[in-house]
């Protein structure tokens, strides 16, 4: 066992009803970011570029497809090299397992064996952040802690009810943990758990069986929380660009924090690159009548209308006297002449008519599902009926 090899388990347990309808047929982890990203992209990254190339993945069932798609072999990441060990698991089945009072972390504890890692790196799947796992790891080591635990300080607005915060003592341990929904919005600032968490290996081992025997929750994060506190637990404080996905606020902020310079590289051009699947296209063409202003675009789209203050993901099209602000619009999008999106996401392959208007505010975008075709007025979310192009949002088949 190598003295600093590291496994990883990324957990992707957690899906929130305010991100629907982008989460009805996909995990929170492969929603777009960027442009050109997945959300998961982030935490794989991470592990990549600390050289981990043993890696658990929790998914949840009947929502695998995209992650697959987006994946495949894992090339990108290194993750098909020679010595590597991919294995997925569904949370159901451990869930089912438990409830038939079967070793339910028996196929954790066996990747955790065969991964002869020293230390285990567990990553959840709904913080945006880019960070250094190797320096994590340093710090876990000068302390010689049980375990360490990554965490941000951050305002109130950017927390959800159920993510944890931490009780810190001046020499920063950890002592403790409170559910953010029971926590007094009193403060400035929170210790927020950042869902990424450095353990031994072999202690991680012992503390899942003994945990099976006492009937400890199922998921790996809620197991790894209930340890804050009670075994030997450092905190390590995160100082980069963090997005707390859980809601379209928060993933509608996350996305127009990318067109400023200094978030943007912070999270995609620090120290560590962040990587993604690869995809070769022509790139994008704008006509000499297109209007373009702090936005970005990924390939192959065609622009021969205005765009301001948006995100435009790859082979997307916008005809002539149509506009897009303030708004993220998924691949593969035909927003045909003279229509206007304003402050709305459009999922992948939206049809938006001639001179349809969708329209939302900053604080509450219009959303509009995948395959849609928009035929009439969308504002603030309803359909107007009596739109001059008088037909309702069907399906594209």
């Amino acid at each position: 066992m190598k003295a600093n090899k590291m496994c990883a388990i990324l957990g992707n347990e957690h899906e929130y009803s305010g991100l629907m309808p982008l989460t009805e047929n996909r995990p929170l982890s492969t929603l777009y970011f960027d442009c050109k990203y997945r959300i998961m992209d982030f935490a794989i990254s991470s592990a990549a570029n600390a050289n981990i190339r043993t890696v658990y993945i929790i998914l949840n069932e009947g929502r695998v497809k995209s992650v697959f798609d987006h994946l495949g072999g894992g090339r990108e990441w290194g993750l098909d090299s020679i010595g590597s060990y991919q294995y997925l698991s569904f949370y159901q089945d451990i869930l089912r397992k438990k409830a038939e009072g079967k070793d339910y972390y028996g196929n954790i504890i066996d990747f955790l064996r065969k991964s002869k890692s020293a230390y285990t790196v567990f990553i959840g799947n709904k913080m945006l952040c880019n960070i250094d796992l190797r320096t994590v790891l340093n710090v876990h080591q000068s302390q010689d802690a049980t375990m360490t635990a990554v965490f941000k300080r951050v305002p109130w607005e950017k927390i959800a009810n159920d993510d944890q915060i931490l009780d810190l003592s001046s020499d920063n341990r950890v002592t403790g943990h409170t559910k953010f929904g029971n926590v007094e919005k009193n403060q400035d600032l929170y210790n927020l758990s950042m869902s990424i968490f450095m353990v031994k290996t072999d202690w991680m081992i012992e503390a899942l069986k003994e945990g099976e025997s006492i009937g400890m929750p199922a998921s790996i994060e809620e197991f790894l929380i209930e340890q804050l506190g009670r075994v030997d637990t450092y905190a390590y404080e995160y100082s980069g660009y963090l997005s707390n996905i859980y809601n379209m606020k928060s993933y509608y902020d996350a996305n127009m924090d990318m067109l400023d310079p200094e978030n943007f590289n912070s999270l995609l051009f620090s120290s560590q690159k962040v990587i993604t699947r690869t995809k070769n296209e022509v790139a994008t063409y704008f006509s000499k009548g297109s209007k373009v202003s702090a936005s970005q675009l990924a390939t192959g789209c065609i622009i021969d209308g205005k765009i301001d203050h948006s995100l435009i993901s790859r082979c997307t099209t916008v005809e002539k006297d149509a506009e897009v602000v303030g708004s993220i619009v998924m691949a593969n999008a035909n927003i045909k002449q003279g229509a206007s999106v304003r402050y709305a996401i459009l999922d992948k392959c939206v049809t938006v008519e001639p001179g349809v208007r969708i329209e939302g505010t900053p604080e509450n975008p219009v959303v509009i599902k995948k395959n849609e075709h928009v035929c009439a007025d969308v504002i603030g979310g309803k359909t107007n009926e009596n739109s001059v192009y008088g037909c309702r949002m069907r399906s594209v088949l």
